[in-house]
């Protein structure tokens, strides 16, 4: 962070917290975040209503994106709701709408303490506390979310999901398919599938859409945070359990549930929060959507390398699992 970015900043939380000074003492750009950038901020105040030290995490935007990715502003009127509704979430703070301010806009949430790294949170068993405990808490942090529905004022930017979520769900992803320049006959064919075997309009709610390990923090005790809202919208509960059990997110983990467990505890959290059984529900159909809705994600991200717009290792690697995910749809739809 530049002299004149870290003056600027210090200048707005100053604003914010009511204060009459306030010293940035560390801004570090923090790993991961492949698609926005992760400040993490620490400040010694004198005065207003924030105490004598600060430690928040600035989130904006990198410097290029992904379609479907809500901006800043919408994913902190997301996180608002999410904490608003008990979801253990990192505390929203303030939203900088200004982007003259430090270049573009942004928002400052409280920082929460512990790793999110998925390669760490799948493999060192002392990070998270009882596994079985952990899916438990996922599960009915998972349904807080759920609780949140439509119609809502602060999040009336979320498109309406008409007709069958599943259905809407394939007729974006065809869409991005059908205008890209390479063919992509595996992802074809598992679209396909999912419009052939699309489960009917149920319950409507909130998904997070990329709720998965990675995606959120825990310490040694336990889960500490939800992260990462920049996908959320309206569609069916199940996709986010889909997603989240996927193979594709296990990062070679043993346990079906996240890497990290079993289903059964995941689901079982789940429902003591939501009343509602996975048990019996269609998981396999959301997993599937699972692979085929990250394998066009990853086509994006290697597109972000390829075109010129941001000169990433990262992002040009993440194309390379595409044929991996194909390769899975195909095995879970040919017995189907």
């Amino acid at each position: 962070m530049n002299d004149l970015t870290r003056s600027a900043l210090e200048g707005f939380i100053r604003r914010k917290a009511g204060a009459d000074r306030v010293a940035i003492t560390q801004a570090a750009l923090l790993s991961g975040g492949s698609i926005q950038e992760n400040w993490l901020v620490r400040a010694e105040l004198a005065g207003g209503n924030q105490g004598s030290e600060l430690d928040v995490v600035v989130r904006t935007d990198a410097p290029s994106g992904v379609a479907g990715s809500h901006t800043r502003a919408e994913e902190f009127a997301l996180l608002t709701a999410a904490f608003d509704a008990g979801v253990s979430v990192p505390e929203p703070l303030w939203m900088c709408h200004d982007a003259d301010v430090i270049g573009r806009q942004f928002f400052v949430m409280r920082r929460v303490q512990g790793v999110a790294a998925s390669h760490v949170v799948s493999r060192e068993p002392r990070y998270g506390g009882d596994r079985g405990q952990l899916l438990e808490r996922l599960g009915a942090e998972l349904a807080r979310i759920h609780s949140i529905r439509p119609p809502r004022s602060d999040l009336a930017f979320l498109p309406a999901v008409e007709g069958s979520p599943a259905l809407h769900n394939v007729r974006r992803l065809r869409g991005y398919l059908d205008k890209h320049h390479t063919p992509y006959p595996a992802l074809e064919w598992g679209l396909r599938w999912l419009e052939r075997n699309a489960p009917p309009r149920g319950e409507v709610v909130l998904c997070h859409r990329d709720f998965r390990t990675g995606n959120y923090m825990v310490d040694e005790n336990g889960l500490t945070g939800i992260l990462d809202w920049e996908f959320s919208g309206w569609g069916d509960p199940l996709e986010d359990v889909g997603w989240f059990c996927a193979k594709c997110w296990r990062f070679g983990g043993k346990g079906e549930a996240g890497g990290i467990g079993a289903r059964e505890d995941f689901y079982r959290g789940y429902a003591s929060v939501s009343g509602r059984r996975l048990d019996a529900e269609n998981i396999h159909y959301w997993e599937v959507m699972a692979h085929l809705n990250w394998a066009v994600i990853a086509i994006q991200q290697a597109e972000r390398h390829m075109s010129g717009e941001e000169t990433s290792l990262m992002l040009a690697l993440t194309g390379h699992i595409v044929p991996e995910l194909e390769y899975e749809i195909l095995m879970m739809t040919e017995a189907a």
